[in-house]
């Protein structure tokens, strides 16, 4: 059995909740010293210290100060960083274009982007200095078909795109390798609240409004926490050595978004 020490480690950005908490747990059963933090101070509470693997501290993602001040109280020391998940998103808003405020497009792109940014920054040293590492960033499946009503998310999530393959060849030769994955709607909390915005926005029932979202993915089917894990896992394993720079969509071939 192998020291604590010599366990890898992996930081997962807002993993108290909805899809990030399952990534946590599943991280955790698979060996890794996992370090997260989140906004929902209770979330953190009734996380930390699961399966003696997890230490979880309460983080307001949108502010970089913040930001850094946890990722060094968590990651510093234990001295190394193996994985880092940018789970961290939010909806935004539910409106037309025009009447998006400035301030919720800012807002939105500082949580699901920027937030990207500062962690890849502060994670980025450790991991050239062991000369390995993976980054995984979450993004969406909205991003190839657009999403009406929801430009803020959809452009935040795009730019992750582009982080993505820019880092993949920035930090290749580092033996670090960064790759990102475009869920499909996951079911949860989250996807409830979202239908129930979207479907008062158009007018239908949430009931109505899932129905029609089903008809355009070909498994007619949402994703499960537990598929982003799954796939998380692989590019952070032996068996994702090679791959690197990767957009990857797990999303039952979501051919149009309502």
């Amino acid at each position: 059995m192998r020291r604590d020490s010599e366990k890898p480690v992996a930081f997962v950005s807002a993993g108290a909740g909805g899809a990030g908490r399952t990534i946590v747990q599943r991280l955790a059963s698979a060996g890794y010293r996992v370090a997260t933090c989140d906004i929902d101070r209770d979330a953190v509470t009734s996380l930390d210290g699961h399966a003696g693997a997890v230490t979880a501290r309460q983080c307001d993602l949108s502010r970089p100060a913040d930001v850094a001040r946890v990722f060094g109280c968590l990651i510093e020391p234990l001295g190394r960083l193996d994985l880092l998940v940018n789970n961290v998103g939010i909806a935004g808003p539910t409106a037309p274009a025009e009447d998006v405020e400035v301030d919720e497009w800012e807002y939105t792109l500082r949580c699901n982007l920027t937030s990207h940014f500062v962690c890849a920054k502060l994670a980025i040293p450790l991991m050239k200095a062991r000369r390995s590492g993976a980054i995984v960033n979450i993004s969406s499946a909205s991003v190839k078909v657009g999403l009406p009503m929801r430009l803020p998310y959809v452009v935040s999530k795009a730019a992750i795109l582009s982080m993505t393959t820019n880092l993949a060849r920035e930090l290749g030769p580092f033996g670090v390798r960064v790759n990102a994955l475009l869920p499909g709607p996951i079911e949860g909390e989250r996807l409830d609240r979202i239908v129930a915005s979207k479907s008062k926005a158009v007018g239908v029932t949430a009931e109505a409004y899932r129905a029609e979202m089903l008809q355009f993915v070909s498994l007619r089917s949402t994703v499960s926490p537990d598929d982003i894990a799954e796939a998380i896992l692989y590019l952070a394993s032996p068996a994702g050595a090679r791959v690197s720079g990767q957009c990857i969509g797990i999303d039952g071939n979501l051919e149009y978004e309502v």
